[in-house]
């Protein structure tokens, strides 16, 4: 077996050669083994001995040496999940509700799984920037880049929620007017794995909500976040007596959960994917204001 020398493109720039690395032999070798690659000299760039944090260039010559890979990752074919914007930096694809964003114990089938398939012969291959909880349809930020995955990282540590909008229909007549602030004091309580956020006390959570339809049994409301809680939206709106619907956790009755991430604004670019929910209604541009 021969050594391999690949190009670093453009969209890898950027990166520290260890996880060039990684990503180059799609995490069929263990870090540990990379490093050792490096130590000894085994992995040169542009023929120059190099260090495992140093930052790699468009256009260099990285030399990968020889290697048996412990075990080969199978890339199994999934659906492809609907792009709703992309460039040389960025994607954005809408999620489903039931799927989860990343992979783990117990799923075979995740946003990170389905953009691995959807990109398998890409150098460097998407990866979702945030979460959705998995009964939580709607946008997904990803970047193309390591470039565009780190403005995205940077983007939501600095901003928090900050530009993001969801759709929920929770049970009852939403009684308020227009834009209203919610403000909470939230924590996770309750024994492991049966843990529920509740009201009352610990981190600050605060959002916006502006009804769009208001009937005597539901209402769908615009909920735009300034804080990212766990649960925070189901929380605030259960606690006071507007449980969403499908949200059997929190109060709603049995059913696809109405909570929908409606629209992202960066300042790079904005990714919106309506719900595929039945009478919605029209939503103008006001709301987003």
């Amino acid at each position: 077996m021969a050594a391999e020398f690949v190009q670093v493109t453009k969209a890898e720039a950027g990166q520290k050669l260890v996880r060039f690395l990684e990503r180059r032999v799609d995490g069929a070798v263990p870090r540990s083994a990379i490093m050792r690659w490096i130590r000894k000299g085994n992995v040169r760039v542009d023929k120059g001995r190099c260090k495992p944090f140093d930052l790699v260039k468009e256009g260099q010559t990285v030399r990968i040496p020889p290697y048996k890979a412990e075990e080969t990752p199978q890339h199994k074919k999934l659906p492809a999940l609907p792009v709703i914007y992309e460039d040389e930096n960025y994607l954005a694809v809408c999620k489903p509700a039931g799927l989860p964003t990343q992979g783990g114990s117990g799923h075979d089938d995740s946003v990170a799984d389905r953009l691995l398939s959807m990109f398998a012969d890409a150098p460097y291959k998407p990866a979702p920037a945030h979460r959705l909880d998995r009964d939580t349809s709607g946008v997904i930020l990803c970047g193309k880049s390591h470039q565009g995955q780190k403005n995205l990282s940077d983007f939501f540590a600095e901003h928090g929620e900050g530009g993001k909008f969801y759709l929920a229909e929770v049970e009852g007549h939403w009684g308020y007017g227009n834009w209203i602030k919610l403000r909470d004091k939230m924590e996770k309580r309750g024994p492991k794995g049966r843990e529920k956020v509740v009201v009352g006390s610990g981190k600050d959570a605060l959002s916006s909500v502006c009804p769009i339809r208001v009937g005597k049994k539901s209402s769908m409301l615009v909920v735009k976040l300034h804080t990212g809680r766990t649960h925070q939206i189901r929380v605030q709106l259960s606690s006071r007596g507007f449980p969403i619907l499908g949200d059997v956790k929190y109060g709603g009755q049995k059913g696809m959960m109405k909570l929908h991430c409606l629209r992202i604004e960066t300042p790079w670019f904005t990714a919106c994917c309506p719900p595929d929910w039945d009478g919605l209604p029209d939503i103008s541009d006001h709301y987003f204001r």
